[in-house]
């Protein structure tokens, strides 16, 4: 029996689920009691930025039980993001219906927020080999390091269990070295293949002065500290036989200022545009006062923000012989766009056809934090989905869900969170996206999950480690975390040294060298079991749709035959049969206090 006007989240109300081609028929279904006494229904569909607004009449198909059943097919064919609204006419006038924001039901009233309908150009696709399967982001500088006789040449080079630098009187220089490199990845691939890693993300490898590297020098060069082009290709090589690919940071809103475009120290053999406002690449940037005053990314004067409009170096990076070029063709097989919300539209679609130009199968994915379908930056809404700029984002809201969700227990919120993304992006934009608990830019997730004080000064916390109380904590919750991030939409982005236990705050606390030693094994295994889990079932982990439910305190997701049972509450839960836990192997009808089941349920 139905018990609500509307939800768009089931296709029982609405076909397709979520966003949809500008050629796919929609099909709404739209049960109005009869006590309403309704004599009509219409949806209105509107779009913000040009005023669009159009009526779709629905029509009565039949009574079921108490309800007349309204209904409409239609497609929209303008691309866009799009919100909708109904209207019952009765007698007594016109009833406005939208959404209740926490569960996507209908819900009689005035000014209620309305539903998303994002549209998407006919032929957006893509590409597959990244479906399904598990990245793993590696800071270049402190994942793994085979001695080769290389050092800066600047700043310190560092014995791998120092502590990272927190700065000094000249503040956060980012200029103490670990030496991570190439060889040292090489090394790992094993390591990694036993993980189920399928995709390496690095953060930066180019040439740049400090040890983060997001302050490019040279576009066409790898970090020497880091490794030569015959070492990369050996990666990808070796890294293709086991079935790893490769993608890069693309950071291309601005570069270094010790740079060859911009030369502020001199160093380059080049005539940078600090130095001349004859250099070929001053156009590329934006003085106030040359040479000193200039646009910066967030004031930080080492990174002088590159020009929306320049024509120069958009020919550098998306041009022939330019940077996606030569590292695409040498099997690179996609980039990660550095706060891609700084770039104009034109320049994103630019990079998104370089790269299709060479490979169909090159995967542009953007660092957005937000629901990446309704973004808005320098006045403009972007149209990311609509098919010709990302495959994918590095997926912040699942991130922030999934740690509220393990603090608060609130699984009201969780879902309707996950919900919000799922129904916004295209599905195959989903499946290209990162779904992270950390990143470089962020707490390492067991610090994050620990209840903890943290400590006031950078200094305390560059010292703190969990007691063992609060890591166990953590790691409990870890693992439910864990275990979400695998099974939603997505593609599980790991950030290195989590599987094994790492801990840290806030960068560069959160960059310190992969450890030798001294792992949790423990982890390191509940990791190793997911990705055997994923590798085994990754066609129903990319192709099945997700069901999120709430049954007596526990949290369900289903997609296909595969059943997750998440118990946040502090009893026991006794399942009504027995299940085969798919992590373990174990036979087991209980779900302990704090602890997450996955099964697999052979239908039929």
């Amino acid at each position: 029996m139905r018990k609500v006007l509307y939800n768009s989240r089931s296709i029982e109300f609405k076909k397709p689920f979520g966003a949809v081609s500008t050629t796919q028929e929609i099909e709404i279904i739209f049960p109005v009691h009869v006590s309403l006494c309704a004599t009509g229904v219409q949806l209105v569909l509107r779009r913000d930025e040009d005023g669009y607004i159009k009526y779709f009449h629905l029509t009565l198909k039949c009574q079921e039980g108490a309800y007349n059943v309204y209904t409409a097919k239609f497609t929209v064919d303008v691309a866009g993001v799009h919100y909708y609204r109904f209207e019952i006419q009765t007698e007594k006038g016109i009833l406005f219906v939208g959404r209740n924001e926490n569960t996507g039901n209908a819900v009689i009233g005035d000014w209620l927020p309305e539903w998303q309908l994002t549209v998407f150009k006919e032929g957006f696709s893509t590409p597959d080999w990244l479906k399904g399967g598990l990245i793993y982001h590696i800071f270049p500088d402190r994942f793994a390091r085979i001695e080769d006789g290389s050092r800066p040449s600047h700043g310190t080079f560092n014995n791998w269990y120092q502590q990272p630098s927190i700065g000094d009187e000249r503040g956060y220089m980012a200029d103490d070295f670990f030496g991570g490199n190439l060889k040292g990845v090489i090394s790992k691939l094993d390591y990694l293949a036993s993980l189920g890693v399928t995709c390496i993300y690095f953060s930066p490898i180019f040439e740049s002065f400090s040890n983060h590297r997001y302050d490019t020098g040279d576009y066409l060069k790898i970090d020497e500290l880091f490794g030569t082009e015959e070492e990369f290709k050996e990666l990808i090589e070796k890294a293709k036989v086991k079935g790893i690919s490769i993608i890069l940071d693309g950071v291309f809103n601005h570069t270094g200022s010790d740079s060859i475009y911009f030369n502020k120290l001199g160093k380059y053999d080049s005539i940078g545009a600090y130095q001349s406002q004859e250099s070929p690449y001053y156009d590329w940037f934006t003085f106030t006062n040359w040479p000193d005053e200039y646009l910066c990314w967030w004031g930080v004067t080492v990174v002088p923000t590159v020009a929306r409009d320049a024509k120069g170096y958009h020919e550098l990076i998306t041009g022939r012989n330019g940077v996606i070029e030569k590292w695409t063709q040498m099997g690179v097989r996609g980039w990660r766009l550095d706060v891609v919300d700084e770039l104009s539209s034109q320049f994103v679609e630019d990079i998104r056809k370089c790269c299709k130009d060479i490979s169909k199968e090159t995967v542009v994915i953007g660092e957005v934090w937000e629901d990446a379908s309704t973004k808005e930056s320098y006045g403009e809404k972007r149209k990311y989905f609509i098919g010709d700029q990302l495959d994918g984002v590095m997926n912040y809201p699942f991130k922030e869900a999934i740690i509220k969700l393990m603090r608060d227990r609130d699984i009201k919120t969780f879902i309707s969170s996950i919900y919000e993304i799922y129904e916004n992006y295209p599905k195959c934009a989903l499946d290209s996206s990162m779904t992270l608990l950390g990143t470089h830019d962020t707490v390492r997730i067991l610090t994050a999950l620990a209840d903890i004080d943290v400590p006031a000064t950078k200094q305390e916390r560059s010292l703190y480690k969990l007691t063992l109380d609060a890591y166990n904590v953590a790691k409990q919750r870890l693992y439910i975390a864990s275990i979400l991030q695998y099974i939603l939409p997505g593609i599980p982005t790991l950030y290195y040294g989590d599987e094994v236990g790492m801990q840290g705050f806030e960068d560069p606390l959160n960059r310190e060298t992969f450890p030798i030693s001294g792992w949790d094994e423990d982890i390191l295994n509940h990791y190793i079991m997911l990705g055997l889990f994923r590798k085994k079932y990754r066609e129903e982990l990319t192709n099945e749709p997700l069901e999120i439910k709430e049954k007596e305190g526990l949290l369900i997701l289903t997609r296909g035959k595969i059943v997750t049972f998440v118990n946040l509450t502090n009893n026991e839960y006794i399942l009504k049969k027995e299940y085969k836990n798919e992590l373990t192997g174990e036979s087991v009808n209980i779900v302990p206090s704090m602890t997450a089941l996955v099964c697999v349920i052979n239908k039929g």
